[in-house]
């Protein structure tokens, strides 16, 4: 029981830090490419993560580790979820993101059955989907409704698989790397790809930011990036992974108040109810997925 709880408070943490991307996303995208967004961010977060690999002079991941590194984790993560969430919400709002990416809970869960071979029981399931459908629900209301499938809502998809993948290969890395240990070295690897890819943006479109701008891309590079997912691995670490994935669900309600608080957008008492009904949803699969534990333990 005390594991299960450790691996809830790490994911909430990271789930807090991870809340404020997309406003902060909408807030750079005023300034900067959406390509200099997602590869910039990615470029700093990877000299953090060298400096820190190399002051605690970790050991280097050994054989297929690498490979799942490359093509999962820094694929998933650092390149594939920044890319298409930065181009989709220059011309979609935090709020309609949050519908798409309130998705990502259940579609982590998908991944966890498939990679790390969990087997929550069936109520688990039944309540994980009410509750995306609820998160769904929820930010489709606050948006002003769903609007018709744009290239926009397709990059929210690919960045809802993207990450997903990244996230369950992540946890089972973690397992054998330690948690910032396999964020920090997917930067490292990713480094040398995304520098040549910030080149590029610069060279297209030069950066003109205002300082609030910047101070939003620092914190998508510094904590979005790489201190959000010390939380958020650790977490989905210790697992199991379909529970613990499950936190992400109260991602859409404090998304949503962030952008109220920010971007302006009005905090009406839909979004209060609704918020609690995403909140009640997780909490329900969390207590059902620890029933399935205790059961079997």
């Amino acid at each position: 029981m005390r594991i299960t709880r450790a691996g809830l408070a790490w994911g909430f943490l990271g789930v807090l830090a991870f809340s404020f991307t997309l406003p902060f996303t909408r807030v750079a995208a005023e300034g900067l490419s959406p390509l200099f967004i997602a590869a910039g961010r990615a470029v700093v977060a990877g000299v953090l993560a060298a400096l820190a690999l190399g002051i605690t002079r970790q050991a280097l991941p050994r054989g297929r580790q690498w490979m799942r590194l490359v093509v999962v984790v820094a694929g998933g993560v650092v390149f594939g979820f920044p890319l298409f969430t930065s181009y989709a919400l220059t011309v979609v709002d935090a709020s309609h993101g949050a519908v798409v990416i309130a998705l990502l809970p259940a579609a982590t869960a998908v991944m966890a059955v498939i990679r790390g071979k969990e087997r929550p029981p069936r109520s688990f399931w039944v309540m994980a989907a009410i509750g995306a459908a609820a998160a769904l629900v929820f930010a489709a209301l606050q948006g002003g409704g769903v609007t018709p499938l744009s290239w926009a809502d397709a990059f929210l998809f690919a960045a809802v698989i993207a990450a997903a993948i990244g996230y369950a290969e992540g946890a089972l890395l973690s397992r054998e790397l330690g948690s910032w240990q396999t964020i920090s070295w997917a930067l490292v690897l990713a480094l040398p790809v995304m520098v040549v890819l910030t080149i590029i943006s610069i060279g297209i479109q030069p950066p003109r930011a205002t300082p609030i701008e910047w101070a939003a891309f620092g914190y998508l590079a510094a904590v979005s990036m790489f201190l959000g997912f010390f939380a958020w691995y650790r977490g989905l670490a210790i697992g199991p992974i379909a529970q613990v994935s499950q936190v992400q669900l109260v991602q859409p309600v404090m998304t949503i108040a962030w952008a109220a608080l920010l971007l302006g957008e009005v905090l009406t008492l839909p979004t209060v109810l609704g918020g609690l009904a995403v909140i009640l949803c997780a909490a329900i699969a969390v207590r059902v997925r620890m029933g399935a534990v205790r059961s079997t333990g």
